[in-house]
């Protein structure tokens, strides 16, 4: 059974998103970044100042991920966009699902190899809708379809296994890759079987000893799992419907977790002024930074 640890943590930012979600630490800016995907915005956080920048967009964006000191990458559901961080022009990079209008981006995550991994789904969520594409140099590749939700998208620190969810069958799945691409070698199968269970699994990230770590909707927590699937830790947050967890800092030694308001009404977002808010867990940790995508 999991031990179950109070939160013991601090808010990083109070602002009540929306929809929290995509967030990752660009270490060539030191700031925290992440994404307010109704909201149409993308927020940076310099953990050390407390200095903040949002950043109005033009669509419905959910991850970023540096590719050098002046441009970061964007998915989002009008494709793959490159930014130019000091002007904040956009640039289309790719257009990873054409004739999904219906459609947006969601979770992803940039592999070892420098290739982006990234998931889809409906704008009402509708069963099936989206996919899991893989994204290297502008070249598509179709990964999974038939995915309602695409979530807990991450890899293992070297870069051999790749894992994603479907929240809506709640089922992480591992996939073996080849760690030279990021594309996989053989089908992938189920290491944790959380169907039925409360709370959806949503984001995850994966540390230097490979445990995964999961942002657990509807539950208000952050899970963490061995690279078995054996469930080790259960982190409680005051925030129920936590999205993403991060790790931050130059060490990445710390964790921080998104979350959302989204489908929540105004008595419930008022009653509860944490939820929709970002944090920092408080806890150690022995994390690993996301790559560069490699233009």
């Amino acid at each position: 059974m999991a031990d179950i640890h109070e939160f013991a943590g601090t808010v990083l930012d109070a602002t009540q998103m929306h929809l929290g979600e995509g967030p990752s630490f660009d270490p060539l800016s030191n700031k925290l970044c992440w994404l307010n995907i109704l909201g149409k915005e993308l927020h940076e956080l310099d953990p050390a100042t407390g200095e903040k920048t949002v950043h109005a967009l033009p669509f419905m964006a959910s991850v970023v991920a540096r590719i050098d000191e002046k441009r970061q990458l964007l998915a989002s559901d009008e494709g793959l966009f490159i930014r130019d961080r000091a002007t904040g022009d956009l640039f289309l990079h790719v257009d990873f699902e054409p004739g999904k209008p219906g459609n947006r981006s969601n979770d992803g995550r940039v592999h070892q190899s420098g290739a982006l991994w990234i998931g889809t789904m409906g704008k009402k969520a509708e069963n099936g809708a989206g996919g899991i594409y893989h994204v290297a140099k502008g070249v598509v590749t179709t990964l999974f379809d038939n995915i309602s939700i695409s979530n807990a998208i991450c890899f293992s620190p070297d870069g051999a296994t790749g894992y994603y969810v479907d929240t809506k069958v709640n089922k992480l799945m591992s996939v073996p890759l080849n760690p030279q691409t990021g594309l996989p070698t053989s089908s992938a199968k189920v290491l944790i079987d959380q169907a039925g269970k409360e709370g959806g699994m949503d984001g995850a990230v994966c540390d230097a000893d490979g445990n995964i770590w999961n942002a657990r909707w509807g539950a208000g927590a952050v899970d963490r799992y061995s690279p078995t699937g054996q469930h080790l830790d259960r982190y409680k947050v005051p925030a129920k419907q936590t999205t993403c967890p991060v790790f931050f800092g130059a060490a990445a030694n710390r964790l921080a977790v998104t979350s959302a308001c989204e489908g929540l009404d105004d008595e419930t977002i008022k009653a509860n002024p944490l939820y929709g808010t970002t944090l920092d867990l408080g806890i150690a940790v022995n994390g690993v930074l996301d790559g560069a995508y490699r233009v």
